[in-house]
Formats: structure tokens, C-alpha cells, sequence
């Protein structure tokens, strides 16, 4: 087999692409060669269509044909594919840009003093942006992520973050670490928002490059037995607090998060401010918690008078609201509906208050309770969500209105639920239980 082949104009070294995939550690020994094999099938297939598409045109055109011909599993379908996105995006191409592929590449990024330095940088211009403590520490997580994958490159400048080098640890998330579709955006996101903020360079969009695969997975839901069996297991606040995100179909944040103002008694309706996308909804409080929430808030303010004679007692507010409204902090609507039960040091400002409970806790709670209900599922607080809109369709309730409920952007998000409800309603017979003297199918 040659080193290389010239196909209409366009060429391909195996020996000088098999060391490469090697050297950025982007495949294991062994593997370098398989890939090589399939940029090889890449340029053989199609040699008419070449001339007229280029590359990104060509290659859904080829992975289809891999697919129709019945010969390849799916997992040798993803490796042709991910072996010609390698071949063009990190081996052939520099950094995609605004300006187009061909240029040059961008430089590197040098940061002022040490990573620390650059490390403060990033947490000081994502706090003056308002981002979230929980975002910031993961953006960080990835970028550190990334430093440590660029130290192991050979020749790497160890004072400089290279943005050239993104795209290759894209592909190694996907193809050696085999992280989720989700997760890699992730770090995507991480990486662009921190060259963007601190070395004042755009990575565009990066779509040419190997991306982890996609699945299409139907949600965990409860049946509502198994959700009634599961609520009386859990007292107390976690109970409370998990019969809220199951009766309006909240997020784990959404409900730990909730305050005193955003219950509506006489509306029963629930104010979820800043939910997912920065969006503000209502969704539904069920009437029979009205009374065990108002004894619960006549608990919360008694210990804030507590908390206020102590000295403490001022509340964490959303992006500038401290500022303009200079008591807001410590006024009775703005207090969590769930705060913490001890008081705690709050990361960013040093001051000493009593945030909100943690979502962490409550997911044990839930695992804990699905144990004890003896339900053998894969289930998450989240899960409560899943079985709020799929009852809701069971009922009847239009699939707008549960859009709107669950503050899903697009109603094609919310139709997930509607084969999750085919399955739940009138389920058809097995014929093997005809076998078993069960009532006949019909037709027969």
C-alpha cells in the first residue's frame, strides 16, 4: 500500500496522517491504521461527485452508502466518519475562522504571568457577566481540562494556551474519552467563552469536527403509583419540596431555588424566574400542598427573625438587585422557600448567609425513596419532571399548554412525551400471551 495517493487533484499521505493521529494521542496504537483505511475507502468512493461537492457534501453521501450496503456495523460507520472528519478538520485544515478555511492558523494565546493568572482572569470577567457560580466552576473544569491534554503534546509551549489545539481535544473527547453529545458541547462552550473573554480570539463554530454520537433515548417516567409510592416515602422538606417539582413540573434547581414571593396562593400558580435560557414562566401549585407550604414559610420566617438578630440574615440576590434595591436582602418575599439549615460561606463575596437547600441532597433523598418503594428504575429528581408532562397527556391537557408548563423553547421538545404516553395507554397484548390462553387476537 503506498505512503500516498493523488485522487482528482487531491491528495492523501497515509504515513504522514497515521503519525499524526498518533502524536496528538486523538487514537490509540493499533487504531492510527483502521483510520487510514477509511479515508482511503473516502477518496475511492464517488470519484464523479468530486469535481462538484467538496468534502463536507460528499461525506453524508458516503456514510450512507456504507450504511445501504448492509456490510458495516454501526460502529464501523461512525469510525469512517469520524476518520474523514480527522483527516480534514485537524489534519488538512487550520482553525476554522470567521474568514474561511485556508487561512492561517490562529496564534497562540500567551497568557499574562501563569495559568493562575489567566485562571483569575476568567473567574473575574464570568462574574462581572453575572454567570453562575456552578457554570463558572465548570467552565473552569473543562479549560483546566484542556491545559493538561495540550501539556501532554509534543512540543508544547507550556506558557501558552494554544486555541489550534481545540479542535484535536474535541475529537479526543469524542473518540477517547466516548463522552456524550451534551458533554462535549460542554466543553466546547467553556473553551470558546474563555478565549473569547481572555484571549480576545473567536473560535467559531468548529461544526466540521468530530462530533460524539447523538442518541435518541426515551425518558425514565413513573407511572402514578409508583410516584404516589415514592412521595410517601419522603418526609419533611425534601418531601415537600419533591411534590412541588412533581405537581408543576419544575427542574431540581428551578425548585431549589424558589422564593417566598414566587408562590401565588390564591392563583395556585408557581413563578419560576430565571429558568432555563434566562426565561421566566408560571406553572401549577397544587392546592392540596397550600396548607403544608404555609406552614412551612411561617417556619422559614421565624428562623430569618433568627437569623437577623444574629446579625445575618441578607439573602443572595439575582445579578444587581443588591444594589438597586438596598434592603431587598433581607426583606421577607426575597428569602428562599427553602434555605439551607446551616449558615454558610458564600464563595464569591466572602460573606456569611444561609443559601438555598442543595439539589444534591434531594437527588439522594429521591434514590433513597426509590429504593424504599422498591422501584427498580433508573430515576433522578428529573424524573418527576418526565412523569408531570407525560400524566398531563394521559389526562388529556393540550400539548401547548404543557409546553408552557415546563418552559420548553419548542413544542417538537415536548413531543418526547407522546411516545412515552403510546406505550402507558391501552398497551396491545403480546400474542405469546394468546399462547398462554389468553384472549385471542384480533383477526384470528
Amino acid at each position: 500500500m503506498a505512503d500516498s495517493i493523488s485522487c482528482n487533484n487531491e491528495m492523501f499521505s497515509s504515513t504522514e496522517f497515521a503519525e499524526f493521529l498518533l502524536k496528538s494521542k486523538l487514537v490509540s496504537n493499533e487504531k492510527e491504521k483502521y483510520m487510514v483505511v477509511w479515508v482511503r475507502k473516502f477518496f475511492d468512493f464517488g470519484v464523479d461527485l468530486r469535481q462538484n461537492l467538496n468534502w463536507q457534501d460528499r461525506l453524508p453521501l458516503f456514510i450512507r452508502h456504507l450504511t445501504g450496503t448492509g456490510l458495516y456495523q454501526d460502529w464501523q460507520v461512525r469510525l469512517a466518519d469520524q476518520a474523514v472528519r480527522l483527516y480534514f478538520v485537524n489534519f488538512l485544515e487550520p482553525l476554522a475562522t470567521p474568514e474561511g478555511p485556508g487561512k492561517p492558523t490562529l496564534p497562540a494565546v500567551r497568557m499574562p504571568g501563569d495559568w493562575e493568572s489567566a485562571r483569575r482572569l476568567f473567574r473575574e470577567a464570568l462574574r462581572l457577566r453575572n454567570y453562575a457560580y456552578r457554570t463558572e466552576t465548570t467552565y473552569l473544569g473543562w479549560v483546566e481540562a484542556y491545559c493538561r491534554y495540550c501539556a501532554q503534546q509534543e512540543g508544547a509551549d507550556q506558557t501558552a494556551l494554544s486555541a489550534d489545539r481545540v479542535r484535536d481535544f474535541l475529537a479526543y473527547l469524542a473518540i477517547q474519552r466516548r463522552v456524550s453529545a451534551s458533554t462535549q458541547n460542554q466543553a466546547f462552550n467553556s473553551l470558546l467563552t474563555f478565549f473569547r473573554l481572555v484571549g480576545n480570539v473567536d473560535l467559531g463554530d468548529l461544526k466540521n469536527t468530530v462530533r460524539a454520537r447523538k442518541r435518541t433515548t426515551l425518558p425514565v417516567v413513573f407511572s402514578v403509583d409508583e410516584v404516589r409510592n415514592i412521595l410517601a416515602q419522603v418526609q419533611g422538606t425534601a418531601g415537600l419540596i419533591l411534590k412541588i417539582i412533581y405537581g408543576g413540573g419544575l427542574r431540581v434547581n428551578e425548585g431549589c431555588r424558589l422564593r417566598i414571593k414566587d408562590i401565588d396562593f390564591d392563583q395556585h400558580l408557581i413563578h419560576v424566574r430565571d429558568g432555563k435560557g434566562g426565561k421566566d414562566r408560571t406553572t401549577l401549585l397544587a392546592a392540596s400542598l397550600v396548607g403544608d407550604l404555609r406552614a412551612h414559610i411561617a417556619r422559614v420566617l421565624a428562623r430569618h427573625d433568627g437569623d437577623l438578630a444574629a446579625g445575618h440574615g441578607a439573602v443572595l440576590l439575582p445579578d444587581a438587585l443588591a444594589v438597586k434595591y438596598a434592603g431587598a436582602a433581607t426583606e421577607k418575599a426575597w428569602q428562599y422557600l427553602f434555605p439551607a439549615a446551616t449558615l454558610s460561606v458564600d464563595p464569591r463575596s466572602g460573606i456569611v448567609r444561609r443559601h438555598h437547600v442543595s439539589d444534591s441532597a434531594l437527588q439522594r433523598a429521591l434514590k433513597a425513596a426509590v429504593r424504599r418503594a422498591g422501584i427498580h428504575k433508573h430515576a433522578s429528581v428529573h424524573t418527576l419532571r418526565h412523569s408531570f408532562a407525560t400524566h398531563l397527556l394521559l389526562r388529556g391537557v393540550d400539548i401547548r399548554q404543557i409546553q408552557e408548563y415546563l418552559g420548553h423553547a419548542r413544542v417538537e421538545t415536548t413531543m418526547i412525551y407522546t411516545h412515552v404516553v403510546k406505550d402507558m395507554r391501552n398497551p396491545v397484548a403480546s400474542p405469546l400471551d394468546t399462547l398462554a390462553g389468553g384472549p385471542a387476537v384480533s383477526g384470528e
